[in-house]
């Protein structure tokens, strides 16, 4: 029998197609994929196995499990799943620094700033809604002592079977950067579920920084994801986690 070929996501700037328990993913920009296979052959955690690179597609093998969820779902994982991904980016915060940098607080704050201006000239949001957020998000604004991070960390990209990680997906915009922007970002949407993540990542979190990064996310992600086929504005995505910091 023929394996059929499913689309996983595509927009302009990326691709990834599943064709049995293969994942094919299709980058014009091979620094991104770069980036992606170091990273994965640094992390402490379990990643994708890489079956083959030939520019511009990279063949990675398909995880065993589930994902922990999706944004503007309820998560059916359970709590020790949950706190197992915490225990896993825990590990790989303690893991060596990778030798290239993240984004500055500078670039940060003027992407933040140069999308809270676009959100309010566009009439996307209402003015009062992205001001306050704009507000919220300046506990995130403040130097941090650099980890490595796997900068994209939603709850999709993170696989389970039972109470178990089989592995962490999408390392493209790993880098040096902030603990608390990834725990911020795996719990985005589920902020039921950030108990039991920090339970597992074992120390005591600035609770105003993680609320200061899911304003700063969502603000920062609103245009992107209209512009490529997406939704923010679904039950539980983008506009509601802003709309819970009223």
């Amino acid at each position: 029998m023929e394996e059929e070929v499913e689309v996983v996501v595509a927009h302009s700037e990326r691709a990834t197609l599943r064709v049995g328990d293969v994942f094919l993913k299709i980058d014009a920009d091979q620094t991104r994929i770069d980036v992606e296979v170091q990273a994965m052959a640094m992390a402490p955690i379990p990643t994708p196995e890489i079956l083959w690179r030939k520019p511009p597609v990279l063949a990675l093998a398909a995880l065993p499990g589930t994902a922990l969820g999706r944004l503007g779902e309820p998560s059916t994982a359970s709590s020790a799943a949950w706190a197992a991904a915490g225990a896993a980016v825990r590990m790989l915060h303690d893991a060596p620094l990778p030798p290239w940098p993240g984004r500055s607080l500078d670039e940060i704050v003027s992407r933040l700033d140069g999308e809270c201006e676009w959100l309010i000239a566009s009439g996307v949001l209402p003015t009062d809604l992205v001001t306050r957020n704009r507000q919220v998000a300046e506990a995130a604004l403040r130097p941090w002592t650099p980890v490595f991070t796997h900068g994209d960390l939603q709850l999709t990209h993170v696989f389970v079977d039972g109470d178990e990680i089989t592995g962490v997906l999408d390392w493209s915009e790993a880098s040096r950067g902030d603990a608390l922007h990834d725990l911020a970002i795996l719990a985005l949407g589920h902020e039921e579920r950030l108990d039991d993540v920090l339970a597992g990542y074992g120390t005591d979190v600035d609770l105003d920084v993680i609320r200061g990064w899911w304003s700063l996310r969502s603000l920062c992600a609103i245009r992107w994801l209209s512009e490529h086929g997406f939704d923010p504005s679904s039950p539980g995505c983008e506009v509601d986690v802003l709309r819970a910091r009223m």
